[in-house]
């Protein structure tokens, strides 16, 4: 054996001893984290999607509705501490889900730098599913940061009041507004592969690829996928085309 291969023999020996010390660092750990996070995105998102839909009742209800958010639990809890929580649960898996993206792909570059010439795909796999997901993240966490701005701390919106959470999604919208709208639904139609794609991966790691699950997880990860979508785009659009003014 050649003192080159008997080099990486001990380091990949030394590399599965660490793990067995820290399973949460090992590879299965990192994407279980990513998987754990993705979920607690999921729900947030779910939730933030049916909390938008009080749109549909009118500027009285939406504003009601939100402004039970901001005062739930008092007085024995502090004004907005749900919100806080809500916002540091989403900061941290936001953050765990980066991070554990970032460090498997690195792993995976470091095991193998130069790239197969054929990979046949697991079926079920987008044949683009790498450049979907990493692409689609950065137009996520982009989406992220300028929803934050304009819909909750109302640095770009036109309607400054934090109380009237109807007016300020109306203004947002506007027709005058369309950029604002068409980047919203392009992060939708992002937002919607990667958690198509998200969904179906993380059941692969848990279930396994041979699991007699694949066909039913592959559909309900794309009717999830379309359902939040759909929920979410009516809104801009419904303002858009004045169904909601």
């Amino acid at each position: 054996m050649s003192t080159d291969l008997q080099t990486r023999t001990a380091a990949r020996a030394a590399k599965r001893a660490q793990a067995a010390r820290k399973p949460w660092r090992s590879n299965i750990g990192l994407k279980i984290a990513m998987a754990v996070s993705g979920v607690l995105m999921v729900l947030f998102i779910i939730a933030h999607m049916a909390g938008n839909l009080h749109v549909f009742e009118g500027r009285e209800e939406m504003n009601a509705y939100a402004a039970g958010l901001r005062s739930f639990g008092e007085p024995l809890l502090p004004h907005e501490s749900l919100l806080w929580v809500l916002r540091i649960g989403l900061v941290a898996s936001i953050a765990v889900h980066l991070w554990t993206g970032i460090v498997l792909s690195v792993r995976s570059h470091h095991a193998r730098p130069v790239k197969y010439a054929h990979r046949h795909k697991a079926r079920g796999e987008s044949p683009n599913a790498y450049l979907t997901m990493r692409l689609g993240g950065i137009v996520i966490v982009l989406f992220v940061v300028w929803h934050l701005l304009d819909l909750t701390w109302r640095t770009v919106n036109p309607v400054k009041d934090v109380h009237d959470a109807y007016g300020a999604v109306v203004a947002t919208f506007d027709p005058s507004r369309w950029p604002v709208t068409v980047f919203y639904l392009l992060a939708l139609v992002a937002l919607g592969f990667h958690l198509r794609h998200g969904i179906w991966s993380a059941v692969q790691t848990i279930a396994g690829p041979t699991t007699k699950w694949r066909r039913r997880t592959q559909a309900a990860a794309l009717a999830v996928a379309v359902i939040i979508v759909a929920g979410f785009a009516i809104v801009p659009l419904s303002v858009t085309f004045g169904l909601v003014s």
